[in-house]
């Protein structure tokens, strides 16, 4: 038995770590937190100081146990959790948990999983930074308070399952408050005026006037006057410039930056480089700071100098901007500066690579420009047109990386050709095009990122569970509009003359942008109303700075959640009692057949078109929003196309077909045949023509294309891509097998397969009381019987597990039947 054991929080972290540690060490992993609060009740006690109960999940138990045993056989007992708030916090909870003393605990802490960095660790431990946990335990205590008291409001005053939190709810209003910035907007139009000229060495290049004209009255008489102008070079400036490299990345910069250039999503960039910190490529992924360490800076130096000269290298400090930048790590960099790539998975090779060039360029020197400003005058009014060059005399930290921008309308100077004052100029043509003012434009995930941390909302580890919060719980959503085209004019001056042209373009197109949902802005609206301090910018941000005064020692925790308590209450219960209920309610129109009013309001499944009031003699009609309608855009007249529904379009092979609308949505109903439409799709579009391509579409997804022991064989392609079906088992078909011209042997090879792994996934069938253990994703064990599931961390020392034992934890998990007792009337 080692006499050290050192935990840590993954596997894939202890698997590095083990590498650098003697035999003496043992390292483990307590697989994230040990202990939290209770999900099925408040978990607080508000009458005693806030104190939080926390107890070990059943998923846990098995991990501690093995912990707890380990521990009292080791002469000391290493917590190497991360070094922020939630690390400490696991660190104490293990302290706690495992009941560990003070004389055999040593608590490390380093940046990066590298041998020096484990060494120097294990060489200078400390005790647990209680300020670091109370830090923690006031977020995790405030963040349930809000939720579990926010949420039954919800539930009664807006929708059943509804939820509510502090940082979440405050990302949602930016979503809300952006989307009704472009509603509200209202393009102005402009022409504006490009041109082409040539220099008399025959070189070509393009300029354009510095203002628009504001008609296209204004801007035809300015090409009708340039019909016989001549121009000439009026002004012409050089000046040196210079650029500055980006500060090395912080969390939010990398996922803004890992957005730009390699398209990733926020949770996919910190899932991408937790696992390059845990192989030990990288130093930690959640960080505020631009540092960097002596050691590293030096490391950076030496890369430079060897890989592109000396006169590459300029060593810099920057200062962290972020307000309440909190624990002081480095800035995210290579742990070693002269690995330029690595070869682990797609990924993975490409975030390390921006990781490196960014770090890199951070050290090295400006890179020297030569800017130059043209001015062009002519001889028939005063209009100046300009143009702009840039030339690169020193490329500098260019030679490794230029940072991305989220401005679409950012035009990047080019080079001109070399001209002097007073020098004859031919125009090629003159353009005046008429422009639009755009609206604000929608958020991406990364610039949501941004403005959260420029308004001092939220920690590094808060930005991707925030961002994947709110579109799980379906108050957000990517958005997937098409755009709408829209006519544009050009006036042309070409050839001695002026022409019109009749141009489109598309607008309005925003996939992958951050759009509120019906939901979301009806909840948004709810809580602006009735708790505009939990959902006020500033108030966020003052709490945010509250926890980073009680990770330094200055601010007591309770005194801080008590604070809150005392105003958020009294607020909950008024509401709670007096709020009117919440339907997003808006008056449409007239229904002319009935004369009722046509409302659109959220129900219980959903949007809906409402013909009538409640508290009418006859029930109101109702019918439900289809594909990408909403409730804040919906006119009256697609309202009222709704009640069209279900229609006729038409006979096919004698039979009738109908375009119907469902609980689940739209879909054609033919003979005993129901078809989806596809996600979007208008059933107030469906002809027969299109009702018949999906019906055939269904019939060839259905019919068998083999059969197996007397059975039919079928395939599809679903969520997680190509499968078979055969005896009500869904069978996935790898990349090894081509899926289109599947043979009689591959169909039987996949099926065996399947059969094969479904038989070694039990481990345990105990028939006589309908309980089984099987092997589960990620190296985890199920118990289950019937439709109760009881999943096992990977720890488990599954062949051990007894009958009685598993039965025990059905038992458990099975939820226990109402009973309600008989009321007797007693006799006097």
């Amino acid at each position: 038995m080692a006499k050290n054991l050192v935990i840590v929080e993954s596997p894939a972290k202890a698997k590095t770590i083990e590498k650098f540690l003697g035999k003496d060490y043992q390292v483990e992993s307590s697989f994230g937190h040990i202990a939290d609060l209770p999900s099925k009740e408040l978990g607080v006690d508000v009458e005693k100081d806030f104190k939080p109960k926390y107890i070990v999940s059943s998923d846990k138990k098995a991990v501690v146990k093995k912990l707890k045993d380990l521990a009292k056989k080791a002469e000391t007992v290493w917590l190497a959790s991360d070094e922020d708030r939630e690390g400490e916090a696991i660190a104490w909870h293990l302290a706690e948990q495992l009941k560990l003393t003070k004389e055999n605990t040593k608590r490390i802490v380093f940046n990066s999983i590298t041998k020096n960095a484990i060494l120097k660790a294990i060489e200078n431990p400390r005790t647990i930074n209680y300020n670091l946990v109370d830090a923690q335990q006031a977020r995790r205590v405030l963040d349930r308070i809000v939720g579990y008291e926010l949420s039954p409001v919800l539930w009664r005053k807006v929708k059943a399952g509804l939820s509510a939190g502090r940082v979440q709810s405050v990302a949602v209003r930016l979503i809300v408050e952006r989307e009704r910035e472009i509603e509200n907007f209202t393009p102005i139009a402009s022409y504006r005026v490009d041109a082409e000229f040539v220099n008399e060495d025959g070189k070509s290049f393009k300029a354009k006037l510095p203002k628009n004209f504001e008609t296209k009255e204004e801007a035809e008489k300015f090409l009708s006057s340039c019909l016989s102008a001549s121009f000439k070079v009026d002004d012409l400036q050089t000046k040196p410039a210079k650029k500055s490299p980006a500060a090395p990345f912080t969390t939010s910069t990398l996922q803004q930056e890992a957005s730009r250039k390699l398209g990733f999503p926020v949770a996919k960039t910190m899932m991408v480089a937790q696992r390059l910190y845990e192989a030990g490529l990288i130093t930690y992924m959640r960080t505020d700071s631009v540092n960097l360490s002596n050691e590293a800076k030096q490391a950076a130096e030496e890369e430079i100098t060897k890989s592109y000269g000396k006169e590459y290298s300029k060593p810099r400090n920057y200062a962290t901007k972020a307000k309440g930048a909190q624990e002081a790590h480095e800035a995210i960099r290579p742990t070693n500066m002269g690995q330029h790539e690595i070869s682990v998975d797609y990924d993975q090779n490409r975030l390390y690579s921006l990781i490196w060039k960014r770090t890199l360029a951070s050290q090295m020197s400006d890179a020297q420009l030569e800017r130059t400003s043209l001015k062009i005058s002519n001889d028939k009014n005063k209009q100046r047109f300009s143009a702009n060059g840039e030339v690169i005399t020193f490329e500098g930290f260019l030679k490794v990386y230029l940072e991305g921008t989220d401005d679409e309308d950012v035009e990047q100077d080019g080079m001109l050709p070399k001209m002097k004052v007073g020098e004859n100029l031919n125009n090629e043509f003159i353009t005046a095009t008429e422009r639009y003012t755009r609206p604000p434009a929608r958020f991406t995930e990364a610039s949501l990122v941004k403005r959260l941390e420029e308004l001092g909302i939220g920690r590094p580890s808060t930005y991707a569970p925030t961002i994947s919060t709110v579109q799980r719980r379906g108050y957000v959503e990517k958005g997937t509009a098409e755009g709408t085209e829209r006519n544009y004019a050009q006036l042309v001056l070409k050839d001695a003359s002026v022409s019109e042209k009749q141009l489109t373009e598309k607008v309005g197109a925003d996939k992958g942008k951050l759009m509120p949902t019906d939901i979301g802005n009806i909840v948004n609206d709810f809580l602006v109303e009735n708790f505009s301090n939990i959902l006020d910018y500033g108030f966020t941000a003052k709490v945010e700075s509250d926890f980073d005064e009680i990770a330094e020692g200055k601010e007591d925790w309770t005194a801080i959640i008590k604070d809150f308590y005392k105003d958020f209450h009294p607020t909950v219960k008024d509401v709670e009692e007096n709020a009117e209920r919440a339907s997003g309610q808006r008056l449409l129109g007239v229904d002319p057949e009935s004369g009722k009013n046509v409302y659109v309001r959220l129900g219980r499944y959903g949007a809906m078109i409402q013909i009538g009031e409640v508290t009418d003699d006859e029930k109101p009609k109702f019918a439900s929003l289809q594909g990408d309608q909403n409730m804040s855009t919906i006119t009256y007249e697609e309202a009222m196309d709704l009640f069209k529904l279900p229609k006729t379009v038409g006979e096919y092979e004698g039979t009738e077909v109908v375009v119907s609308n469902g609980r689940y949505g739209p879909f054609v109903k033919f003979d005993s045949m129901y078809v989806s439409l596809d996600k979007n799709e208008n059933p107030m579009s469906v002809d027969l023509d299109r009702a018949i391509e999906l019906i055939e579409a269904k019939r060839k997804a259905d019919a068998p294309i083999a059969h197996y022991e007397d059975l039919p064989v079928q395939k599809g392609v679903g969520r997680f891509g190509p499968f078979l079906k055969w005896n009500g088992i869904f069978i996935n078909v790898n990349k090894k097998y081509d899926f289109d011209n599947l043979s009689q042997q591959d169909i039987e090879e996949l099926i065996e397969d399947k059969k094969k792994k479904e038989r070694e996934k039990v481990i345990h069938n105990w028939e006589d009381v309908g309980v089984r253990v099987e092997k589960a994703r990620w190296g985890r064990f199920n118990v289950i019987k019937g439709k109760i599931k009881v999943e096992l961390p990977k720890t488990t020392e599954i062949e051990k597990l007894t009958k009685e034992e598993a039965v025990k934890m059905i038992d458990e998990k099975t939820p226990k039947k109402k009973t309600t007792r008989k009321k007797t009337t007693k006799k006097k």
